[in-house]
């Protein structure tokens, strides 16, 4: 090698020397360059083809994000400027706003900023509005720090498809009992952070949830329990007027066609959000309430329009939407995957199961027993597994609360729909009907004598779900006491229809007066904005931060072993770590 000195070259604050090292030929004299003054600049001879890309590395400053970018041409002053915004890691704050609305999020301070809720926007509506926008940098050019590459950039403009963006993957049933707390899992934990501004309103549609179908079918069940006080003769002693079971019946087809069509609307532009609710493991459960209410309506149609046998495309049109929800629930259940029964088994799950009871009834009605009997065994065959996997309190369920809430009301729902159901089927309240119908009375006894305990709770709008299961205890008693007309089957039937009718009184008192007096009746839905990932900057008391420190130290203390001890050590952290890992997923 001969190094050939070049000329220096100039600069501002004196002169620098340069010098081009190259390869010279095998026999040529070389004399080495001395050593001078000066920084030296290594150059090779061979210069890239002008054709060739260069990489070229830009970063931002205030946000340490970082962009590769590819140049053509050889052309250097081409590189794209990484867009800069007042937030603190706001990336692509004006190209991607999900992504710079969330980052900054996590910087921590959210007062003075707007959220760009576009993220849960369905995806079509987006791209509709995007289409005269210019072109917007692809992700793949970035290089995102680790807290903020987990997080949504649903609103990313100009992107193809969208497939890999994290929003539209399933975020982990874990990570619900992982970020949120309480019975229905609704509200998010100090130490975790949100996609969106916690203290900014939200579009009335993101704050519309799925549990307000549960007013359907607090509404459907009294249509019917009203309807069968005015038709049973063993209560003919009341002497219950059949206008009142017309009255609630057109309160509760009012009340589902307005809640159907708000939450269609809600699927069409806001469909990302209707993804986030089918994943949480508490809201999923409420996917089954549209057919349940539209099934007691029919259930409940007054006597003076009801015919005499309803049409057997009633029940294919109601019955069909469940049984294919039932695949897809039953077997994740099945399956034994992220989402088993043990692991996302709550008391909301009851309403995955009422469903073919009361899809038997309907059966039932129209004429069609074997298909009564058939989902009436599907419904017993899974609400014993639920029942026991609730009963149990497994390790891996973390749903259920130690204090008691309106949620354990579910309990009652199913035996006593299914007491229901078997009647409806074979035509008498028999030994089978009367066995499941007890077991409804001791669980609903069991709550009963516990009733200091429901206190202390905020109301929710999701608490009519929970009226239903005593209205559902109601109907079963009332028809035990046509089976065994006596004094205390009538009084008991009684006291639990006023039971259930006061409670959805006082719900739709207080459902006014959230509404209309002190409009509160919509939050913020916090529980469908939180993160896929928890953030590196959250401090969680117990969880995978102290992991590194904790695997520093068994390294010293298993270097102190004795070779087998140190084996079965090994093993039995790494058994904790995966069990540790499981309970975060």
């Amino acid at each position: 090698m001969a190094a050939e000195p070049s000329s220096s070259s100039s600069s501002t604050g004196g002169h620098h020397h340069t010098v081009e090292i190259g390869a010279v030929p095998r026999g040529d004299d070389a004399r080495p360059q001395s050593a001078m003054s000066g920084p030296i600049n290594l150059r090779s001879e061979r210069r890239p083809p002008q054709t060739q890309r260069a990489f070229s590395r830009q970063v931002s400053l205030g946000s340490g994000v970082t962009v590769m970018g590819k140049n053509g041409g050889g052309g250097r002053g081409q590189q794209r400027a990484l867009p800069r915004s007042g937030n603190s890691l706001g990336v692509l704050h004006h190209h991607s706003g999900a992504l710079g609305q969330a980052a900054a999020g996590v910087a921590g301070d959210g007062a003075g900023r707007r959220g760009d809720f576009s993220m849960f926007r369905t995806k079509s509506t987006l791209s509709k509005q995007n289409s005269l926008l210019p072109s917007r940098i692809r992700e793949p050019d970035l290089e995102l720090p680790p807290h903020v590459e987990g997080l949504s950039v649903g609103s990313r403009q100009g992107g193809a498809g969208g497939g890999d963006d994290p929003l539209n993957k399933s975020v982990p049933a874990g990570r619900y009992f992982a970020a949120l707390r309480g019975p229905e899992l609704d509200e998010v934990r100090d130490y975790e952070d949100i996609l969106l501004p916690k203290d900014e309103v939200w579009p009335f549609l993101l704050r519309f949830p799925i549990g307000c179908f549960g007013v359907c079918l607090g509404l459907g069940s009294q249509a019917i329990l009203w309807g069968a006080l005015a038709a049973s003769p063993a209560m003919g002693f009341l002497h219950v007027t059949p206008m009142i079971n017309v009255a609630l019946w057109l309160l509760a087809l009012a009340v589902l066609v307005a809640v159907s069509v708000t939450y269609a609307l809600k699927c069409v532009f806001y469909f990302e959000a209707i993804k986030r609710e089918y994943f949480h493991p508490v809201r999923v459960n409420f996917f089954f309430a549209p057919s349940i209410a539209a099934m007691f309506l029919t259930i409940g149609l007054p006597r003076a329009v009801a015919p005499n046998r309803l049409h057997p495309a009633v029940w294919c049109a109601f019955v069909a939407p469940l049984f294919a929800l039932e695949l897809k629930i039953y077997g994740q259940w099945l399956s034994g995957g992220k989402r088993r029964l043990c692991k996302v088994a709550n008391p909301s799950s009851h309403l995955s199961v009422v469903g073919n009871f009361v899809g038997a009834i309907l059966a039932a009605r129209v004429g069609w027993a074997e298909a009564g009997k058939f989902l009436w065994a599907i419904g017993v065959a899974h609400y014993i597994v639920v029942f026991v996997t609730l009963y149990q309190r497994l390790p891996t369920n973390e749903a259920l609360p130690k204090e008691l809430h309106p949620v354990y009301s579910m309990f009652i729902a199913t035996p006593s729909a299914a007491s229901l159901a078997w009647a409806a089927i074979y035509g008498s309240f028999d030994a089978v009907a009367r066995t499941f119908f007890f077991m409804a009375l001791f669980l609903y006894m069991s709550l009963v004598v516990r009733i200091n305990f429901f206190r202390g709770f905020r109301f929710s709008i999701a608490w009519w779900s929970y009226t239903f299961p005593m209205t559902t205890a109601s109907l079963a008693t009332v028809k035990y006491a046509e089976a065994e007309p006596c004094f205390t089957s009538r009084a008991l039937a009684l006291s639990l229809s006023l039971m259930s009718t006061t409670m959805v009184s006082l719900l739709l008192m207080s459902t006014l007066l959230h509404a209309f007096v002190w409009r509160s009746l919509f939050p913020n839905d916090l529980a469908i904005a939180i993160t896929k990932d928890r953030q590196g900057g959250a401090a969680k008391p117990h969880g995978k931060g102290r992991k590194a420190g904790k695997r520093v130290y068994d390294i010293k203390r298993w270097a102190k072993q004795a070779p087998l001890s140190l084996v079965s050590s090994i093993t039995k952290s790494n058994s904790a770590d995966k069990d540790e890992e499981e309970k975060t997923e």
